[in-house]
């Protein structure tokens, strides 16, 4: 597509959450373009933060070598900052045979945007809205399920009951006859784990072998449990994400005498035993599908209205509690 050339008549102003340096978030205005053909402005209802990712962003630890794989399809600047970023966005298309539609896409937290018609994925008419936020975290626990290769009754155990951890538990146990366990170092995840209908285990009580192990709690202390509790050529996926922080893991012990698997699982690539029939759209299609259990209401675990997100922002990334916090615009409120 061409570069478009911005009249004043032609130029709307969005308000967008950049971060200007690290530790730092503030509130820019930016010029709005007119749709192009293919195009659609869409007003946006709801955004999520997901704070694994965006906390190592705002921090400033995304490596140097990692930088170009990690950008978001509608990032703006760099991560060596200024950023614009983000990829949980639902809102309303206002112009075009789509006009009033819901619908995700992946862009950054900011109230009016204009995209690709493609880009937008609508929403099934069964789905909250306000739900919606979680997508691109089903999306990654959709594509970890498919690297641990679960068949029906393996015994499972995920540590890291995060939203991306409780969301591969929630899909592995719709699986028939698995035995699936939530494990986290705080017992207080036990209420989320029940509001799910899943077993939870205190990371310091857990026993026995499992025969498919995932982490995602972004802790080598955890991976090193999954190695512990692995059965005989068990399979560990390792699902977090550790930026520019080195892991030590101990490989002397059982590790090789259990023949164990250690694989990386990484949402930007689908598995090689779906690339043939599955694209990222018909992946995220059944990842909003996925949504549509009232149950998965608990995973988000606050709000924020936009305008006060650039002095709450590094807040809501610190607090341990967080799961996923929704940003609401224009006082939306979920009916």
């Amino acid at each position: 597509m061409g570069k478009r050339a911005f009249a004043v008549k032609d130029t709307r102003l969005a308000q967008a959450l950049w971060l200007p340096a690290a530790g730092h978030a503030e509130m820019r205005a930016e010029a709005l373009p007119m749709p192009a053909p293919g195009e659609v402005t869409i007003r946006m209802l709801y955004s999520g933060i997901s704070r694994g990712t965006e906390a190592l962003v705002f921090a400033g630890h995304v490596p140097e070598s990692e930088r170009d794989r990690m950008r978001g399809p509608h990032m703006g600047g760099d991560f060596a900052f200024p950023v614009k970023y983000g990829y949980s966005a639902v809102g309303e298309i206002e112009d075009g045979p789509r006009a009033g539609q819901k619908i995700f896409c992946l862009y950054p937290h900011q109230d009016r945007l204009v995209v690709a018609d493609g880009a937008a994925m609508a929403l099934p008419e069964d789905l909250p809205p306000g739900r919606a936020v979680l997508a691109a975290n089903m999306e990654t626990a959709l594509n970890i399920v498919w690297d641990a290769a679960i068949l029906p009754g393996d015994r499972v155990c995920v540590f890291g009951a995060g939203v991306v951890g409780a969301l591969v538990s929630h899909i592995a146990a719709g699986i028939p006859g698995t035995e699936v366990v939530l494990v986290d170092i705080d017992p207080s995840r036990q209420t989320l784990a029940d509001a799910l209908g899943l077993e939870f285990c205190d990371a310091a009580r857990l026993q026995g072998t499992f025969d498919v192990l995932i982490n995602a709690s972004a802790s080598e202390a955890a991976l090193s449990q999954c190695i512990d509790h692995a059965g005989m050529e068990a399979r560990i996926v390792e699902a977090s994400w550790y930026g520019d922080r080195p892991v030590t893991l101990p490989l002397g012990g059982a590790f090789h005498a259990k023949r164990l698997s250690l694989i990386a699982s990484q949402v930007g690539t689908l598995p090689p035993g779906r690339r043939a029939r599955w694209d990222f759209s018909r992946r995220l299609a059944k990842a909003l599908e996925l949504l549509r259990d009232d149950r998965l209401d608990a995973l988000i675990s606050g709000e924020t209205t936009f305008g006060d997100l650039p002095k709450t922002y590094g807040a809501i990334l610190a607090d341990p509690a967080t799961l996923c916090h929704r940003i609401l615009y224009r006082d939306q409120k979920e009916g």
